[in-house]
């Protein structure tokens, strides 16, 4: 065990931290200064050996809400942004002032998904974070809680992490929570839970261990850190969950301690552009597609043509993203799209050499072509 973890870790140049909120709070409102204290110290001292850091931290709504006269969770998104506003000020000035103490500087990003699924956004986000490196800077990043609504949410900073680490071309995901890691039963109802040390493949009954296991301060729970875990691993990133509680906890991971749970990378990644594709882009329609369609994508890494359509469902355009569904309603694949979906259902369950007689004009012989196609593991 040990040895794949130094193995790993060898491997690593840059890492993208996830801190949750239950690790900064106390359970309350208060943020908790010893934990900004061992964050700072734990990751100076790695920015000196050498590495690349990011930092994504959760905590500003937690942070705020006292402020703002809230008692428990802000429930309406109003809250939550005022909140967000208020918190963010004080989040990142606990970080200012404890990185200062080691002569450490570091720079605020606020995202939204809408600065992720946009590709030229998306390039110059990665641009800026790249930018920040050169100067020895600490990019701490967070969801930009105090503008976003409903439809341009990550949903959690757990996924937010994920997605940072396909951004800066991270080789680690270390995510800090309140529990040891993922356990074989909650730990909360079962004193005699036993911890999982190493994950080699999420599969659906990884998933469904992380059910039910939830936060009163966080989001998302083990479900999204499991989530998040298997976003990072289509990328070939490994991802290790730890308690943040734990003094030191950061110092232990890198020195190869057996802490937490290790989840292993898929041996084959996905590019980054497809990375982007699968998990940056919301998806804007669905094309159902027969048997003989998906087995070509899925099993020989074909483009989807229009004869093997079944049936198109949404509104989009060029260049947005789809879902593809087989006829049992499982999505296998994503991808971008070369026609709006007006155009696609005049084509479905007709032949290459047919759409411009149809249409009029051609773009592509494909609906969606192999290059901007992404084969999703199934659940």
């Amino acid at each position: 065990m040990k040895e794949l973890r130094s193995k790993i870790l060898s491997q690593v140049n840059c890492v993208v931290i996830k801190v949750g909120s239950s690790v900064l709070t106390s359970g309350g409102d208060d943020l908790r200064k010893e934990v900004f204290r061992d964050l700072a110290k734990s990751i100076s001292m790695l920015k000196q050996r050498g590495y690349e850091i990011v930092i994504v931290s959760s905590g500003a709504i937690v942070a705020g809400r006292r402020n703002l006269g809230c008692v428990g969770k802000p429930r309406s998104i109003p809250q939550k942004q005022a909140s967000a506003a208020i918190g963010q000020a004080r989040l990142m000035w606990n970080y200012e002032g404890y990185f200062n103490k080691y002569k450490q500087k570091t720079a605020q990003v606020l995202l939204t998904h809408d600065d992720l699924s946009d590709r030229q956004r998306f390039l110059n986000a990665r641009n800026t974070l790249f930018t920040l490196f050169q100067c020895g800077i600490i990019p701490i990043i967070n969801e930009n809680d105090s503008v976003v609504v409903d439809e341009i949410k990550f949903g959690d900073n757990d996924i937010l992490s994920a997605l940072v680490t396909n951004l800066v071309d991270a080789d680690l995901l270390l995510i800090l929570t309140d529990r040891d890691g993922l356990f074989e039963k909650d730990p909360k109802r079962n004193r005699n839970a036993t911890l999982i040390k190493v994950v080699e493949e999420i599969n659906s009954d990884i998933e469904e261990l992380a059910q039910g296991s939830t936060s009163k301060v966080g989001t998302g729970g083990m479900v999204s850190k499991v989530d998040a875990a298997k976003k990072a691993s289509l990328f070939g990133i490994p991802t290790i969950i730890v308690n943040g509680k734990i003094k030191g906890i950061i110092t232990k991971v890198f020195k190869g301690e057996d802490v937490g749970t290790l989840f292993l990378p898929r041996k084959s990644k996905l590019s980054s552009r497809k990375h982007w594709i699968a998990f940056n882009v919301k998806p804007k329609g669905m094309l159902i597609v027969d048997e003989g369609a998906k087995k070509a994508i899925v099993e020989r890494g074909k483009s989807l043509l229009p004869s093997g359509l079944v049936e198109v469902k949404g509104c989009f355009n060029f260049g947005d993203a789809v879902k593809c569904i087989d006829t049992e309603g499982l999505e296998f694949a994503r991808g971008l799209i070369n026609y709006r979906s007006e155009e696609v259902m005049k084509l479905k369950g007709v032949h290459s050499r047919e759409i411009e007689k149809i249409l009029g004009y051609k773009y592509y012989d494909e609906i969606i072509h192999r290059d901007d196609l992404v084969v999703l593991e199934s659940k």
